[in-house]
């Protein structure tokens, strides 16, 4: 997989290349329109990949992420179960995948075994690995939580609706409020028909909120997620309606 790449503007080439990663943009939206949604057979169990950015800038806010993270999948118990694989970059060029868990104990221990080294952004090697699991066997949806965008954004765009043709809904959670981040994993949650969000210092509840709806939805498609907002409301709703 490839290094990271110095921060790009999301369009600044020259106008062929513009064209060109507009038509491929195009082009993908146009075949995943018409590919119906993926939801979970009877008796199988959800497939969660959770991918994050342990790179030092987000260290203020690394522990208390970790513990609403790993509280994230408490609430699919209760509906069947999720498979959870966690990845994360962070220091010089290490990215790493951990094995499929299926308790939520077992993943709080491999996250919290996780601290924050220097580095640049290697979100292309993450979208790289789901597209690969996803092609050796079928994935729910993927989640990924960080705080920049250091590479080539139009190489991310082409990888991500590789990942919406094996329809596998990508949610991006945004620390801050960095224009080029928020373009480009708003752009790679449109490619995948996932959803995006953008947390800031005092979304602690919100983020938890979501990220346990994401789990629902994985765990149980789209009517487990549909039933989770009709109870919960605020936000499970916002994330169905991203979803439509």
């Amino acid at each position: 997989m490839a290094d990271a790449k110095s921060r790009a503007p999301v369009k600044t080439g020259a106008a062929q290349t513009e064209i060109s990663a507009a038509e491929d943009v195009s082009s993908f939206l146009e075949r995943v329109k018409h590919m119906p949604p993926v939801e979970k057979r009877d008796g199988e169990r959800g497939r969660l990949i959770f991918a994050m950015d342990a790179t030092m800038s987000r260290q203020p806010t690394w522990d208390h992420a970790l513990q609403i993270q790993s509280e994230m999948f408490l609430e699919t118990e209760r509906i069947g179960g999720l498979d959870v694989q966690l990845v994360y970059f962070r220091g010089f060029s290490e990215c790493r995948a951990s094995k499929w868990a299926s308790e939520p104990s077992a993943l709080a221990r491999m996250m919290t075994g996780v601290d924050c080294r220097g580095g640049n952004t290697q979100i292309g090697k993450v979208l790289s690995h789901i597209r690969r699991a996803a092609s050796e066997g079928r994935i729910n949806a993927a989640v990924y939580v960080g705080d920049a965008m250091e590479e080539n954004v139009d190489r991310l765009c082409r990888t991500a609706g590789e990942i919406g043709l094996l329809n596998v809904p990508l949610f991006m959670f945004q620390e801050g409020n960095d224009g080029v981040t928020c373009a480009a994993y708003r752009e790679i949650a449109r490619l995948t028909r996932g959803a995006y969000f953008r947390l800031d210092a005092t979304s602690a509840r919100q983020l938890r909120e979501l990220l346990a709806a994401v789990a629902v939805y994985a765990a149980g498609g789209r009517q487990a997620l549909a039933d989770h907002s009709k109870e919960k409301g605020g936000t499970a709703r916002l994330l169905l309606e991203q979803l439509r």
